[in-house]
């Protein structure tokens, strides 16, 4: 992965990068296809455990429909690119040039791969659910469950970014 330019604004703390993910509602994912590439902001749910050498292993999971644009892409190009971010505000400034917005983000990139054991994608599912309504009663009809497609993205490089 190519090294941050300006290094004094790259977040390299677990916690803070892990705060992030909770704290941001939505995940872009950008994909190519045969006409293009193109960003999808999704809902999501995730995984995120650390490994014996300290680093984070991070799971995404989303849903989808079973047919169109993303399902095709996903299948034909299964390397994303991810973004996630929370906005702080804004940085004012004496000129108009010195107007900035304040921030964290998280940006990098997975292999998708769709979930096709039941007990995979009722996973992903609870996870989708925990992250968006943690507080909701968590409960899948199975004809929900075959009538959608879930997806993992298993995250293999990312940085965090803040101003």
């Amino acid at each position: 992965m190519r090294e941050m330019r300006l290094k004094k604004r790259e977040i390299t703390d677990q916690a803070t990068l892990r705060e992030i993910v909770e704290k941001s509602a939505v995940v872009r994912i950008g994909v190519a296809d045969e006409d293009g590439i193109f960003v999808i902001p999704l809902n999501f749910g995730y995984d995120w455990t650390i490994k014996k050498t300290g680093e984070p292993e991070w799971k995404i999971y989303i849903h989808s429909a079973q047919k169109g644009r993303k399902a095709d892409a996903f299948r034909k190009h299964p390397v994303v690119a991810i973004e996630m971010d929370i906005e702080r505000g804004v940085i004012t400034g004496e000129y108009s040039c010195a107007y900035s917005c304040s921030y964290q983000s998280i940006m990098g990139s997975g292999k998708i791969r769709l979930l096709t054991e039941k007990e995979e994608k009722l996973h992903g599912l609870e996870k989708i659910m925990e992250h968006m309504a943690p507080d909701a009663d968590i409960r899948f009809e199975t004809n929900m469950i075959e009538a959608a497609d879930v997806y993992c993205i298993d995250v293999t490089s990312f940085t965090g970014k803040e101003r």
